[in-house]
């Protein structure tokens, strides 16, 4: 019974209309399913590859987890839990830039490659932090700073050296990177939009400012999700050689 009301504590009431916190416990749902479907996948592949599905669980849920806080915090405060989706992607975006690392590992990658995806990763979000919460009234400088960190990681995995391995490794490996690298130029674009319409600056005069939760919330569980079932029909497909 304690333990039912802790729950309960913690789990705020929704309006049937609140779209932004309907998104956030499906997310949660979503990624602690993919999950658990991760994690007991793991038995079936190759060991070199297990290491790869188990950070695709991982990534979702540690996602899961804070989507259940953050739905809880909007439920509560009405307001967009920055913070804990910040925490939530310093924590999750350099597991998913390890992933290139592990499936190109069959190339050759370095480990090299992994911390320079690593700091980008991190420089990346951190900055983005600072200009919307520390900042805010120079955002736009840390956007670009961001930005610039965003699109180092796109040059590498499209033309740099996260390319040339792929491309040396062909077959299933290049197929899967080529997905992950859309997954990062494409799903991952909304981020730095959805920080443009939060702040203010230069490009308020054409992108209108606006809550955002909604399509975070969707992205995030496809491009997390999306991300770990590459992993896995890499995996698959991989163990069936």
């Amino acid at each position: 019974m304690t333990n039912f009301m802790f729950i309960s504590g913690l789990v705020g009431k929704l309006s049937p209309t609140d779209y932004v916190g309907f998104t956030f416990f499906v997310g949660c749902m979503a990624m602690m399913a993919a999950s658990a479907f991760f994690f007991l996948s793991l038995s079936q592949f190759d060991k070199k590859w297990r290491t790869s599905v188990l950070v695709s669980g991982l990534i979702t849920f540690i996602a899961a987890v804070h989507y259940f806080y953050m739905r809880d915090y909007w439920a509560s405060f009405g307001e967009s839990p920055t913070f804990f989706r910040y925490v939530d992607w310093v924590l999750t975006v350099p597991l998913m830039c390890l992933e290139f690392y592990l499936i190109l590992k069959v190339a050759g990658a370095k480990q090299s490659l992994l911390w320079k995806m690593i700091v980008y990763s991190i420089v990346m979000l951190v900055t983005g932090y600072i200009g919307e919460v520390i900042a805010p009234e120079s955002a736009a400088l840390w956007g670009f700073i961001s930005g610039a960190a965003y699109f180092a990681i796109v040059y590498e995995i499209w033309f740099g050296e996260a390319s040339k391995l792929a491309a040396a490794a062909g077959g299933e490996v290049l197929k899967a990177h080529k997905i992950l690298c859309w997954f990062v130029l494409v799903g991952w674009s909304i981020y730095p939009l959805g920080y443009m319409m939060g702040t203010t600056g230069w490009y308020n005069s054409f992108i209108p400012a606006g809550n955002i939760d909604v399509v975070y919330n969707i992205a995030d569980a496809i491009n997390k999700i999306g991300f770990g079932l590459v992993i896995y029909s890499l995996a698959v497909k991989s163990s069936k050689d």
